[in-house]
Order: C-alpha cells, then sequence, then structure tokens
C-alpha cells in the first residue's frame, strides 16, 4: 500500500498543463476534448482519421476534405479539381491538444471550407511520455506520408505541387522545424511535390537573452525555459537552433535562408510574450538571402492564439481572410 501511495506522488507540476507522477502516470489539465470526424453540417467539409502505419496508433492525421463542385466550376466527374494541401501541426506546448480537438476541428473545418484546401492535420506523440525530438520525427513521418499520396484524397484530390506546412505556437515551431529538415534531407520519391508555403501563427520560438520588447519578468522566462527543457531534457538550452532560431547568428541566417517554399506568412499578436520572436524571425529571413516572399501579420490589441480562442472576433475574421488570400495567390 505505502509503495502504491509513493507511485503516486507528483513527480513534476506544471500548471496550467500537465502534472506527472512516479507511477509515470501523466494527467493533462488542458486540451483533453476531442470530437469525432464526419461531415461538418456547418461548411459541408467531410474528415476521416487515417493511420499512418498499419502496427501503430501513432503518428496519425485527420483529413480535411472541402466540398468544392459547385455551378461554377467547370470540372467533370471523372477529373475532379485538384486542391493545395496544407499540412497542420496543432499547438500546446508539446504536451496538450490534439489533432482531434474540438478548437482545431472547428478551425480547420472553417479553414477548409474558406480556402478550398486538403488539409492533414497532424496527430503526433506529445511530451512528457515521448520526450522531443519525438513530435519532430513524427511530423516529418507524416510530410513524407503526405509526399507519397499514401491516402486516396491526397492521390485524387491533391496538388501535390502545392504543398503548405502550418502551425501555432508549438505546432508553428514543429512546421519551422519540418521545414529545415526539408531543406536538409529533401523529401524524396516523385519530384512534383513541392513545399509553397510556410505558415507559422504565434510560433514558440525563445531565447536565453531577451530581445526588443520581450519581457524581462525572470518567473515567465523561467517558466517558458523550464517547460523546453521538460519537453525536450536532451537539449543543449534555451538557445537550442531548435526553439531558437536565430540563436547562431551568421550559421542561422545560413540556414534559413535553404527554406524550401516561396512564400513565408508569420503571425504574431501585440500582448503574446512570444511575438518579438516571431518579427526577429521576419528579420533573419529579410536578411539571409532567401528570395521568396516574407509576410508579418502583427495584430494589435490581441494575445497568444487569439484567433483559435475567439475566433468570431473581428480580429480573428481578418486573419481567416489573410490565410485564404495567401492560399489563393500561391
Amino acid at each position: 500500500m505505502a509503495s502504491e501511495d509513493a507511485a503516486d506522488e507528483v513527480a513534476v507540476e506544471f500548471f496550467p498543463l500537465f502534472r506527472s507522477y512516479k507511477s509515470g502516470r501523466v494527467e493533462r489539465l488542458l486540451g483533453t476534448s476531442v470530437v469525432p470526424p464526419g461531415l461538418d453540417p456547418d461548411t459541408s467539409v467531410l474528415s476521416k482519421d487515417v493511420p499512418l502505419h498499419p502496427d501503430s496508433p501513432l503518428p496519425s492525421a485527420r483529413l480535411y476534405l472541402p466540398q468544392t463542385i459547385d455551378d461554377d466550376d467547370e470540372v467533370s466527374e471523372t477529373k475532379p479539381k485538384l486542391l493545395p494541401v496544407l499540412v497542420y501541426f496543432h499547438g500546446g506546448g508539446f504536451v496538450i491538444e490534439s489533432a482531434a480537438s474540438p478548437t482545431y476541428h472547428s478551425y480547420l473545418n472553417a479553414l477548409a471550407s474558406r480556402a478550398r484546401i486538403l488539409v492533414v492535420s497532424v496527430e503526433y506523440r506529445r511530451a512528457p511520455e515521448h520526450p522531443v525530438p519525438a513530435a519532430y520525427d513524427d511530423s516529418w513521418a507524416a510530410l513524407r506520408w503526405v509526399a507519397a499520396r499514401a491516402d486516396p484524397w491526397l492521390a485524387e484530390r491533391g496538388d501535390l505541387a502545392r504543398v503548405f506546412l502550418a502551425g501555432d505556437s508549438a505546432g508553428g515551431n514543429i512546421a519551422h522545424n519540418v521545414a529545415m529538415r526539408v531543406a536538409a534531407e529533401g523529401l524524396g520519391g516523385d519530384e512534383g511535390v513541392r513545399i509553397e508555403g510556410l505558415i507559422l501563427a504565434h510560433p514558440w520560438f525563445w531565447g536565453k537573452e531577451p530581445i526588443g520588447e520581450e519581457t524581462r519578468d525572470p518567473v515567465r522566462r523561467e517558466w517558458t525555459e523550464r517547460l523546453w527543457k521538460t519537453v525536450c531534457p536532451g537539449t543543449e538550452g534555451i538557445d537550442d537552433p531548435r526553439i531558437n532560431p536565430m540563436a547562431e547568428g551568421e550559421a542561422a541566417l545560413e540556414r534559413l535562408g535553404k527554406l524550401p517554399c516561396g512564400t513565408v506568412m508569420v503571425a504574431v499578436a501585440e500582448k503574446d510574450m512570444l511575438s518579438e520572436r516571431g518579427r526577429a524571425y521576419c528579420e533573419g529571413l529579410k536578411k539571409s538571402g532567401w528570395g521568396g516572399r516574407v509576410e508579418l501579420l502583427d495584430t494589435e490589441g490581441e494575445d497568444h492564439v487569439f484567433h483559435l480562442l475567439n475566433p468570431n472576433c473581428d480580429k480573428a475574421k481578418d486573419m481567416m481572410d489573410r490565410l485564404v488570400a495567401l492560399f489563393s495567390s500561391s
């Protein structure tokens, strides 16, 4: 009995995200709700869950297919219109939320419908049970799966010459690191697969030394640094290039200059303590010699991932409009 009580003692308390116990059990305090896939009555977007490997539940993906054939489309039933493909990585500090979250499910239904894109929302392994780089590796495997056209929706409806990578918060961090891996290794296989754009919404980047008007509050800075070290125990610290892409000066710029896409959009919010890092990322791209188009979407008066928490507010609608315009122009 005493040993059972000891095993159920809290080992790590990381409020408000999670707590873990000496037994190995993890209790997530946020982002645990899930909804099933299916036909969304508001958008007519159809979704389904697909395992990436038949012998393993993770990684997996939730796919979203919009209804696209209407009276204005001159597309025959035998040759449906090909759709840009968005590979999306959810946020949650690498520890909470999922591709089945009602927040992301609602958001991606709306985005698929408005932008007329095929969305692949990636379900990756989460820390602390599966520390980083598990999330990066699963997300890379998901992109390779997309590139292989491994699902009929991708094979029949996806335009793999127009693939976008996107994510919010930790998912934005993942999107950046997956793009860097594409730059380093390529995708292999079909040469018709191309990364068209990268979209980072309030990305989780950080660093040891404050930049710009970033908070100097030692408590807030220590919390963020401790979270990174918790989800990535093998890290060299908060200036690890995976969390601070600008940490290595000229070497960082050289890597950024190799981004394998033609368009990058970075969204930041005025009240978000991560906003200076997003702005610095844009500036770094401009200095790197990268030849693409970078767009900074800077929203006044809003905080971290406001567009997910309050999707019906005017500024969230404006952000959605900017995303739809980006897909339309690419």
